[in-house]
């Protein structure tokens, strides 16, 4: 079974849980296609922590194949949420074998970033799958919590920072910081929703046979946290385009578009789309995708330039 780059660089960083995963694949992939009675075709490419393979049922229905590297969901929260949403906001789940990290799901269009559209359009169809997925219960289950995920990321950028030999200004790691400690103290359980967590546009996939605009959301992270956090992710993606202008103005104007298409306060999506831009781009250095890394940290420091 030949892996895809990204998802090689995953099992690597797995150390020996990822290559006993590796080597175990292809009996995995076999195992599955034939309790499930499955056709398998090509391997899908463009994500980074699952194998997933075009697939069809016994029963003639287009569907795709998702295997989680092992180690990258060990609670099982993907699966949680969408089962939660039920296809409203997500694809819908069509089997699943929890033990053998393996969902199968309805097979979607092409992603929102591949399309021809202007950025700020797909901005807009980011927040409208947003406001779908946010439907789902957030009662209940054993997601992480805002509080939690502003720590783990205050953690994240500072460690990753001095490992790195420093990619980014101390000043964006000071305000990254600050901005980690507000969201951590303004976390409330009584105001959240069960969040995707990394709704991207590589994440928003086109509804097949239905309206251009609908789109559905894949691979959730789970977080019981505040709305604006989803809104930090279109917030950290498109670096090249805010550096085309001044990015402090650009990324101030984006912030208040998601803020309205949404109608959530605009300054908590600011300071989580800081927090993300600086520890995604830190992130994506430590994997190794070097080409991916820099929009995201330049924007960082021109933000924090900026900041009182």
């Amino acid at each position: 079974m030949r892996v895809p780059s990204t998802v090689q660089k995953r099992v690597d960083a797995g150390g020996e849980v990822g290559r006993m995963w590796l080597a175990g694949l292809d009996a995995l992939v076999a195992s599955l296609a034939a309790d499930w009675g499955l056709t398998l075709g090509r391997t899908l490419t463009g994500g980074t922590a699952a194998l997933v393979l075009e697939a069809r049922t016994a029963g003639g229905e287009d569907a795709v194949l998702k295997l989680a590297v092992a180690g990258q969901d060990p609670e099982g929260n993907a699966l949680k949420v969408l089962l939660r949403a039920k296809g409203r906001g997500y694809a819908s789940v069509l089997r699943h074998d929890e033990a053998r990290g393996a969902m199968l799901l309805e097979r979607l269009g092409p992603t929102l970033e591949s399309l021809s559209m202007p950025v700020e359009a797909k901005e807009e169809a980011v927040c409208a799958t947003l406001l779908r997925a946010w439907e789902a219960s957030a009662d209940g289950g054993s997601f992480p919590n805002g509080a939690e995920k502003a720590r783990s990321m205050a953690e994240l950028i500072e460690g990753l920072w001095h490992e790195l030999g420093r990619p980014c200004s101390e000043r964006a790691v000071e305000v990254a910081l600050a901005f980690c400690d507000d969201r951590e103290r303004a976390y409330d359980p009584a105001h959240v929703v069960l969040a995707h967590g990394d709704a991207h546009p590589h994440n928003t996939l086109q509804v097949p046979g239905a309206d251009p605009a609908a789109f559905k959301f894949i691979d959730p992270e789970g977080l019981l946290i505040e709305p604006a956090y989803d809104l930090a992710i279109p917030m950290r993606e498109w670096g090249d385009e805010l550096l085309k202008g001044d990015p402090v103005a650009l990324g101030h104007a984006r912030c208040e578009r998601l803020a309205r298409f949404t109608g959530v306060d605009p300054g908590p999506i600011w300071q989580w789309g800081f927090i993300e831009r600086v520890g995604s781009g830190l992130y994506l250095k430590k994997l190794g995708l070097h080409e991916w890394a820099p929009p995201f940290l330049k924007v960082a420091d021109a933000w924090a330039a900026a900041e009182a």
